[in-house]
């Protein structure tokens, strides 16, 4: 049976102006707007016209993105159109929560936001970034990492790509046999050095925070980005902690989606990034996106015409 996916987006898709058309558009986006803002009340300007540094604050970042993909979500679903399974790409992990009703909106709002703090602090503790390896196999760029001090692999996106985290120094000298090997790298524009043991700190705080959160197993199959599998037994909480400093299994996470019968899927937030992952990994799935107006009514059509 064919299957819709709802995959949201990560950091990095931000940009200024996102989610404002949504908001002006659907009510149920509104609402998302409107519970953010309650909470946090600079959420919809950082969104509408938030300058490039301040979006790429990650206490900023994370907030913003959560909002706009989940307000993407939530317009495809007043539209009447469900998902049957989902997956969230980092910080998209907790809309995808928020979703499949594991938490209430405000729920995953705070705990997104207070993620965003942690991992800027322990960004600005242990002075590390991230860099994208582009033509070289997953297991070529593990090699070389282990070839250099302090420099992990940790988002596999798809074939060819995968981010790597690490400090200044060590990110430099991969970059050099990097090329050697064929491949190339690119800087990419973070606060810091995710999903390893720089964010050790935020990890453990995230941890106990999560504590006092009523959080519930998601009412949809939902895929971790820690194991690549749906969430079934395992506790969503101690999952989240364990997410901050492990590999994003993107790339593995698509294709047991696809092993599930996912045929088509969307990308909720903004940008086209994860559907241009899930496209690389797959010919043989259909891939939309919704970010504004005119993507929300595209997608809506295609999806509602082939069902």
């Amino acid at each position: 049976m064919d299957k819709i996916a709802l995959i949201f987006s990560g950091q990095g898709a931000q940009y200024s102006g996102m989610g404002q058309q949504l908001r002006e558009y659907s009510p149920a986006a509104r609402a998302v707007f409107e519970i953010a803002d309650s909470l946090r009340p600079d959420t919809s300007r950082l969104c509408f016209s938030g300058s490039d540094e301040e979006l790429k604050e990650t206490k900023n970042t994370q907030p913003c993105l959560f909002c706009v993909d989940l307000a993407a979500a939530a317009a495809l679903r007043e539209a009447g159109v469900e998902a049957d399974l989902v997956a969230g790409f980092s910080l998209g992990e907790l809309a995808a929560l928020t979703y499949a009703e594991a938490m209430t909106t405000e729920e995953g709002f705070q705990l997104v936001c207070r993620r965003g703090e942690l991992m800027q602090k322990a960004g600005e503790i242990n002075k590390s970034s991230m860099a994208v390896v582009l033509k070289l196999q997953d297991e070529v760029v593990n090699v070389l990492c282990n070839q250099v001090d302090q420099v992990y692999p940790v988002n596999y996106n798809c074939p060819g790509q995968v981010v790597v985290s690490g400090i200044p120094d060590g990110l430099q000298s991969l970059k050099g046999i990097v090329k050697e090997a064929k491949g190339k790298t690119m800087p990419l524009g973070v606060s810091g050095g995710f999903h390893c043991k720089f964010m050790q700190p935020a990890a453990e705080r995230f941890s106990k925070e999560l504590k006092e959160y009523a959080i519930t197993s998601p009412k949809l199959p939902l895929y971790s980005n820690v194991t690549a599998l749906p969430y079934y037994n395992d506790d969503p909480k101690e999952l989240l902690a364990r997410q901050i400093i492990s590999p994003v299994l993107w790339h593995k996470s698509v294709e047991n989606m696809i092993s599930a019968g996912a045929t088509t899927f969307i990308e909720v937030g903004p940008g086209r990034v994860l559907s241009n992952f899930v496209s690389r990994i797959s010919d043989q799935v259909r891939c939309y996106h919704v970010e504004d107006i005119e993507s929300l009514k595209q997608t809506i059509a295609e999806v509602k015409y082939s069902a």
